[in-house]
């Protein structure tokens, strides 16, 4: 099986999106608890005095708080985010919430030792993150089930304080109990048969008795980093699941060595605390400081690279949670073997280097938190430890670079599917979605719609190359050019046009983004000139939203090229009759505001209503640009013939000129010029095109 084929079935599993949605909104909490971290135990002595002696310790004590509220009960915080995503996840809508996020919170106190005589905060913490991750789907799945079996005996109180929401969460109270009910006894039946007073002790105690085997030298090391990654692969936090093993397995080898020094004597233990911390979980689990520089240098994707620039000062410290959910890692086939294979490359770098002599063996305590260079230096009192650092860093980032390289292709091509499906289904509901906003949606493509109009705020003028359509007269001659809005994502190439100014409406910069392509357009209009010649029109479309703005009429002001004046620019903007039916006399101002500069203006796709016919009586359009189905329809049906002829009259006797656009066939040109048509644009005369004419241009 193919490794794509592979991620998209992983990705499609239900208990793998729940556990990724679920770790990805613990983010907030993480970055809060990561920052209280950071400032508790920053390893410069001067500042640790400082926040221990002044002011009482007041500073202290509140980076203690915050840390105890986040980190302190994360395992928590695991249990309902993880619940919540499931059941969001779930296809039935009648499904109550609260009811499973609270037999999941139910089941993981039950299994984390909830008892007046043991359980404390060490409970909640991230040492039970896979009692977490029990409960949150178990539990969850466990009463999902229920509640759906009991779902036609449910009963309505139909008392004066018997509301909806009051009979909703009377439902759920038979299906939590049965779900507190199968977990309690579990966990009485393995507590009872092996003597411990939780669940959590007792994996606590497997987890001591698979390292309690012959001394500790390369392989139970080796081991315990192979065990911490995979623990993590799969969403368990690997270091703190296993850190009674390492304050009863390795955390004496830095005393032995201590001990040792203060004797006279050489120290004798490579493996320590330190050790790992230092030279092997390197920006935390899986040494993802190297993770995060190989995608700093290579990684293309822009929301990748992102994740890395706001990841990277916790990982300084250690402190990976960000990476490690957000890129993500857990269930990820792609960086599984890059995961796994640079932290036990790293370890036994570090242990061959120590074994050898090369590198002094570790005397000094360093906190984790402390950054590489600095870490290795203080642990082994030598540069040669900052070098190893550096070594196993280098050797880590060659690792991950082409793995990086795989992911980068595997999410452009998914991504790439994804767009042609969203595009498709924009415009299957174009019209629904004039009064509701894609990025609302809460599906797939409310997702994509979020970070495609991310992706054009960030590369509004960057990535906008516009192109552009001319016009003709019956003679032959070029009067214009139509700009056509072109926007070219990384990834996706050029844009459905719609769909760009939809993203940016409900991004709330659609003003700027069209004050862009003007800023575009005008930039082009010498080699516009040169090209088509010296006296074209240059057309702008601008939405009704947009061209009423003080903001934009101020804007229009400032177009015209140093020493010229706007009214010899033969600039003309283009607005749709529809947007035009919707303007009230404080927006036509506006229009003619505009007409004072010097500015020309076209009703676009304008058809022969009644209404349309009130906004030519005072003159205020110099064009008629004739809607598109008129000109299509002319071979069709004679009436529109007699529309045609009837406007052509009337833009006459008004002074305005009457252009059709869709004109693709001598036919339709000689029809047009019978009925007093003679102004035309369209592929009888040319596409879209480019100044660069090296470009494709996929919407014409």
């Amino acid at each position: 099986m193919k490794i794509s084929t592979l991620f998209e079935r992983i990705e499609k599993v239900r208990v793998v999106r729940a556990i990724r949605t679920g770790l990805a909104n613990l983010i907030p909490v993480l970055i809060v608890g990561a920052f209280a971290l950071i400032l508790k135990t920053f390893p410069v002595p001067g500042y640790q005095n400082f926040i221990t002696n002044q002011l009482g310790g007041v500073l202290l004590s509140l980076f203690d708080f915050v840390y105890a509220a986040t980190f302190g009960v994360l395992a928590v915080y695991m249990t309902f985010s993880i619940s919540r995503a499931y059941v969001r996840l779930s296809p039935d809508p009648d499904t109550i919430t609260f009811g499973a996020v609270f037999s999941a919170l139910v089941a993981f106190f039950i299994m984390a030792g909830a008892n007046l005589e043991t359980f404390g905060i060490d409970s909640m913490g991230p040492k039970s993150m896979f009692l977490a991750l029990i409960a949150g789907l178990g539990a969850t799945a466990l009463y999902l089930k229920f509640e759906q079996l009991l779902r036609n005996r449910r009963h309505v109180l139909l008392t004066s304080g018997a509301d909806r929401d009051f009979n909703r969460m009377i439902r759920t109270i038979v299906p939590i109990a049965l779900v507190a009910i199968i977990f309690a006894l579990i966990n009485l039946i393995l507590t009872r048969v092996s003597g411990e007073d939780s669940i959590r002790s007792l994996l606590s105690k497997i987890f001591n008795w698979l390292f309690s085997f012959g001394n500790t030298g390369f392989f139970k090391g080796f081991f315990f980093v192979l065990l911490s990654s995979v623990l993590w692969f799969f969403g368990i936090h690997g270091s703190d699941t296993l850190e009674d093993v390492m304050q009863n397995v390795f955390v004496p080898g830095l005393e032995i060595n201590q001990a040792a020094v203060a004797a006279g004597n050489a120290p004798t233990e490579i493996l320590t605390k330190q050790f790992f911390d230092c030279f092997v979980l390197m920006g935390g689990c899986g040494s993802t400081i190297c993770l995060l520089i190989a995608i700093l240098i290579i990684s293309r994707n822009r929301a990748r690279r992102s994740l890395g620039y706001v990841a990277a000062f916790p990982m300084l410290f250690n402190i990976n949670e960000l990476m490690v959910f957000g890129l993500p890692i857990i269930f990820n086939p792609v960086m599984l073997i890059p995961f796994l294979t640079v932290p036990l490359v790293c370890y036994s770098v570090a242990y061959l280097a120590m074994a050898l002599g090369w590198v002094p063996l570790i005397t000094g305590a360093v906190e984790w938190t402390t950054p590489i260079i600095l870490g290795g230096f203080h642990a082994t009192g030598s540069v040669a430890g900052s070098i190893l650092q550096v070594v196993n860093v280098i050797l880590g980032v060659a690792i991950y670079m082409p793995f990086i390289r795989i992911l980068d292709k595997q999410t452009e091509t998914m991504e790439r599917e994804t767009y042609a499906s969203f595009v498709k289904y924009f415009k299957e509901n174009e019209q629904t979605f004039a009064a509701r906003h894609l990025t609302d949606l809460n599906n797939i493509y409310g997702a994509f719609a979020k970070s495609l109009c991310a992706d054009l705020r960030q590369g509004m003028k960057k990535n906008m190359v516009l192109a552009y359509q001319p016009q003709y007269n019956y003679d032959g001659s070029c009067i214009g050019v139509e700009a056509l809005l072109r926007w070219s994502h990384p990834v996706h190439g050029v844009l459905y046009p719609p769909l760009l100014v939809k993203l940016a409406q409900e991004g709330n910069f659609l003003e700027a983004f069209e004050e862009a392509v003007f800023e575009k357009a005008m930039e082009d209009r010498p080699a516009i000139l040169e090209r088509f010649g010296p006296d074209v029109k240059l057309s702008i479309n601008v939405t009704g939203t947009t061209v009423t703005t003080p903001q934009f009429q101020q804007f229009c002001k400032s177009l015209a090229p140093a020493g010229q004046d706007l009214k010899d620019c033969n600039i003309c903007v283009e607005v749709t009759e529809q947007a035009a039916l919707m303007l009230n006399e404080e927006g036509l101002d506006a229009l003619r505001n505009l007409k004072s500069l010097g500015m020309m203006l076209a009703i676009d796709d304008f058809s022969m209503g009644q209404t349309s016919l009130h906004y030519l009586k005072d003159e205020l359009f110099d064009i008629i640009k004739l809607d598109g189905s008129l000109v299509r329809g002319l071979s069709v049906h004679q009436s529109y013939k007699e529309i045609i002829s009837s406007m052509s009259t009337l833009a006459a006797s008004l002074n305005m000129t009457v252009l059709a656009e869709f004109v693709e066939t001598e036919e339709q040109r000689n029809i047009l010029h019978s009925v007093g048509c003679d102004n035309y644009q369209g592929f009888l005369y040319s596409k879209a095109v480019f100044l660069d004419d090296t470009r494709k241009n996929t919407y014409d």
